[in-house]
């Protein structure tokens, strides 16, 4: 392995990180990664999109390495189409969660990710889904319970995402893990579970360690990644709890922020 990029392993949030508001991933970027990739470091997305929901963009960069995905609950090998690890959402607890936190903030939107290659996310009434993302409405919150999920997302008709993120962890933090992953995005996970249980898995087989990882996010669940890996870039529009945390904070998803870091370390 060559020592000309002082890192092994580039881990990339995707949303608001890797890619445009357009979805897109940038030429200057793309280079970028082709070119420390030349220089004998791995890129690795790490996303909160579960596999369903990442799967295209993947296919569409031509990439062929492992993603963590689902927050860390899927390990998922682009290049054979292939799950690696799976975990799931207990059911009963993630009843329990909703149900204490409705106790405290009046009821909830919910929206719920199944596990799987081609788990469907249903979307019950409500719940604004986030950008152009296939979904599947449910009336009935007993098809939410019907296979194992990944996930769930809540949304509340009057609190604001850090208001539903504070009650959530307050109330049921006990029960499962609460994060961010953007605007209107607040998560239910198995407790204990982070970007970074998935990101370690995924290094452990690509023999890399956390000391050798550079990692680039936008939002609170990128922290855990930021914590596990050496070094922690922020995007320059990322929510200040990442900022806080950050090694360094470098310009937004939109102006190559992902680039100019990249072209400075490759000299």
């Amino acid at each position: 392995m060559t020592t000309g990029f002082p890192y092994k392993l580039i881990a990339t949030d995707l949303d608001g990180t890797l890619l445009r508001s357009d979805e897109s991933v940038s030429q200057r970027t793309r280079d970028a990664l082709t070119a420390a990739t030349a220089a004998g470091a791995a890129h690795i997305v790490v996303t909160g999109r579960a596999v369903p929901w990442t799967r295209h963009i993947l296919d569409d960069l031509g990439y062929q390495g492992l993603a963590v995905c689902g927050q860390g609950a899927q390990v998922y090998d682009a290049g054979a189409h292939r799950l690696l690890t799976s975990v799931t959402l207990d059911r009963q607890l993630a009843g329990v969660a909703l149900a204490k936190i409705e106790a405290e903030a009046g009821p909830l939107y919910l929206a719920a990710s199944r596990d799987g290659l081609d788990g469907e996310v249903l979307v019950g009434p409500g719940y604004a889904v986030q950008g152009t993302l296939p979904a599947t409405p449910f009336a009935d919150a007993s098809d939410l319970w019907s296979a194992p999920l990944n996930k769930l997302y809540i949304q509340h008709p009057t609190l604001s995402d850090d208001e539903l993120c504070e009650v959530a962890t307050r109330t049921a933090g006990g029960f499962v893990s609460v994060v961010m992953a953007g605007e209107g995005i607040v998560e239910l996970l198995p407790l204990g579970l982070s970007k970074a249980t998935g990101l370690s898995l995924a290094a452990r087989r690509l023999k890399v360690k956390a000391a050798d990882t550079i990692a680039f996010g936008d939002m609170p669940n990128d922290i855990p990644m930021f914590a596990w890996s050496s070094y922690g870039v922020a995007m320059a529009d990322a929510h200040e709890e990442l900022k806080a945390v950050a090694d360094e904070v470098t310009s937004s998803n939109e102006e190559d922020g992902i680039a100019v870091v990249l072209e400075r370390l490759l000299g």
